[in-house]
């Protein structure tokens, strides 16, 4: 029975990931309090009776939460671990935990969590052996067993179920950039697709032919996604597009500002990382869905300093008014990803595609 929910999120988001959290919970009928601290990458969120952590992973989607990357229901904090023998008391604390099938060894998101990288790698080994022996870890378990070290001598230990939570340890995928892409931003597409779209469905809602739309589209990063997957794209930037991408044939660059731009057909996927006003975005993300320019659609929302919880759920409420009026159901969600910055990252789909 644990109360401790552990929360991974981005450092500095530490405030957005306890709000979300504790709203949440609320409408569960949960209550409780969170422990945050400023760019430390994580939020405790300690509820009020003894299984409200576990109520929670039961009964909330992952895939709708927003700023957390990972989460875990855990015993209280571990500190004054002995750094010549911390296998005996992780064990200890292992026994208020159901049986798992795997042990992950994380670190938070920060410069003192990197640093830890070479514990985590050193004492995996030995610890997933202990905890084999112990029989604290079982093949047909549809749990994950998490322990993230904070410095090398104090620790959150706690499990997931794998069905309802991040696949990569720490909510981190781990994406790197090809060599011929433009920019760096490329990432942020292909980690929406990852998390948006199941793996099994790439082959038909990302197959090549497909016809897309990128707006604010220069240099490209987008845009290379769409044409690694084989689609036609219409990039819709007053920059210049990368020489490589308009070689492949693939792509026609409309020099126009992206609010202007209307299609001319029906497309299946529209991707936009316009810097522009998040509700303004907003506005013409939902105006494309709802006149059925496009089946499927991701989409940046550039956050303000502060408020940037409320700001989401504003665009959110805005996206939902309008395709109501329109008649239009869609799946909606939105993720802060790793790859993106002071940004969230939005998908729509038609659910009549």
């Amino acid at each position: 029975m644990l109360n401790h929910l552990f929360l991974h999120c981005r450092p500095g988001f530490e405030k957005e990931c306890a709000a979300e959290i504790s709203e949440l919970a609320a409408g569960l009928g949960i209550f409780g309090f969170c422990k945050t601290k400023d760019q430390s990458a994580f939020v405790i969120f300690i509820g009020n009776e003894a299984d409200d952590a576990e109520t929670l992973l039961q009964q909330l989607k992952f895939q709708q939460l927003i700023f957390v990357r990972q989460w875990f229901a855990c015993v209280p904090f571990l500190d004054k671990l002995p750094t010549d023998n911390r296998i005996t008391p992780l064990l200890e604390a292992c026994t208020e935990l159901p049986l798992c099938k795997e042990l992950v060894i994380e670190t938070v998101d920060t410069n003192d969590g990197k640093a830890l990288s070479g514990l985590r790698k050193k004492i995996e080994k030995p610890l997933t052996s202990a905890m084999k022996k112990k029989g604290l870890l079982r093949g047909k378990s549809t749990s994950r067993l998490h322990v993230v070290f904070l410095t090398g001598s104090e620790a959150y230990i706690g499990w997931s179920p794998m069905n309802n939570s991040a696949v990569y340890s720490s909510g981190i995928p781990r994406l790197k950039v090809p060599r011929e892409a433009p920019s760096r931003a490329t990432l942020k597409l292909e980690e929406a697709w990852h998390h948006f779209v199941p793996a099994d469905e790439w082959d038909h809602r990302l197959a090549g032919s497909m016809r897309a739309v990128d707006l604010g589209a220069a240099p490209g990063g987008w845009t290379y996604q769409l044409v690694r997957r084989s689609m036609f794209v219409d990039a819709v930037d007053n920059g210049p597009m990368q020489e490589a991408l308009m070689e492949t044939g693939q792509v026609t660059h409309h020099k126009l500002d992206g609010f202007a731009y209307k299609p001319k057909k029906r497309v299946h996927w529209l991707v936009c990382d316009i810097a522009d006003k998040p509700i303004r975005v907003a506005n013409m993300i939902a105006t494309w869905v709802a006149k059925n320019w496009c089946g499927e659609a991701v989409f940046n929302l550039k956050l303000p300093m502060k408020q940037r919880y409320a700001e989401v759920q504003k665009c959110a409420a805005k996206i939902e008014e309008i395709l109501a009026d329109a008649g239009v159901e869609v799946e909606m969600n939105f993720k802060q990803l790793y790859h993106d910055r002071e940004e969230v990252t939005g998908h729509i789909r038609r659910r009549d595609i």
